[in-house]
């Protein structure tokens, strides 16, 4: 157990360190391995709303926080965060300097890949069992494992090498899901991306039509469920009422678009409110200000969610 500490010490090391060297300054970068990026944070940035999509957040330096539906995550170089479906949320890095900088590495999930790692762990195994407990958040910490670091550093140390990165990377990702998926996120993810999944999918089905009027029975239709059930399985999986997801789903993007330069008409219409002055009041209600307010106080240039 001493030696395995003390492994998963230096390769955290190792990684921090190949961050920092390939990122000296503070910025968000994408990397030669599509949908990993690497990021250093200077300065304190509250939180603000987001949408997550499928993703693992791994932290080598400093704090992050992530909030869904009131449900405060803060986590650092102890835990990493699994959002195994896209979710609206608020993020934020509340406690980030230039003396000590938030670094950390974010990698977006296949949901193909985790589907077929999943059915093959859930066949190999006999089937897994699912935790019985109640509604937990679809937000996932989980502690980082010998498994999972040294997964995360084989497939980090593949970017210096172009061919390694093309003939290898496939198969390093692979084994990075199949870590995520055996370590303490690994009930969250099984539910997501495993057999009965349908709330998952649902979701992606929402976020590719946010502009149209989907109904909670659009929605229940979609997966083959009748409503009741289908609202006591939403909450389950999310914490948040089907209508209280749509809604934050909505205004979230639209937050972001208006943090990007979009004036708040064509926002609220690219998020399907056909009202300004209903978009208006919900978005007041939600973040405490108005849409022209938020806009004024946004920062344009990029910045890490």
């Amino acid at each position: 157990m001493k030696v395995l500490c003390q492994l998963e010490r230096m390769s955290k090391e190792q990684i921090k360190d190949l961050i920092e060297r390939r990122l000296p300054k503070a910025g968000l970068v994408d990397t030669a391995f599509e949908g990993v990026q690497l990021f250093r944070v200077t300065e304190a940035i509250p939180c603000v709303p987001a949408v997550y999509e499928p993703t693992v957040v791994a932290i080598l330096n400093g704090t992050k926080e992530a909030v869904l539906d009131g449900e405060h995550h803060i986590y650092g170089s102890d835990k990493y965060l699994l959002c195994p479906m896209t979710l609206p949320v608020e993020a934020g890095t509340p406690h980030a300097s230039e003396e000590n900088p938030l670094l950390g590495v974010v990698i977006t999930l296949a949901p193909r890949v985790m589907r077929a790692l999943t059915m093959e762990i859930e066949t190999a195994a006999g089937g897994i069992r699912q935790s019985q407990g109640g509604a937990s958040s679809a937000l996932a910490l989980a502690s980082w494992d010998i498994g999972f670091t040294q997964a995360l550093l084989r497939l980090l140390k593949l970017l210096d090498n172009p061919v390694d990165l093309e003939v290898l990377g496939p198969g390093r990702l692979r084994e990075l899901c199949y870590a995520v998926l055996m370590g303490e996120a690994g009930v969250a993810a099984r539910r997501a991306f495993g057999i009965g999944n349908e709330i998952a999918r649902t979701i992606d089905y929402l976020a590719n039509h946010l502009n149209e009027q989907v109904t909670i029975d659009d929605m229940a239709d979609h997966v083959g469920m009748s409503r009741a059930v289908f609202h006591r399985r939403f909450k389950e999986a999310t914490t948040m009422s089907p209508i209280q997801f749509v809604k934050s789903m909505r205004l979230n993007n639209a937050a972001m678009k208006i943090a990007e330069g979009k004036t708040v008409s064509e926002a609220a219409w690219d998020v399907g409110y056909q009202s300004s002055s209903q978009f208006s009041r919900e978005f007041k209600r939600m973040y405490g200000q108005s849409p022209r307010q938020w806009s004024n106080a946004s920062q344009v240039p990029q910045r890490l969610n």
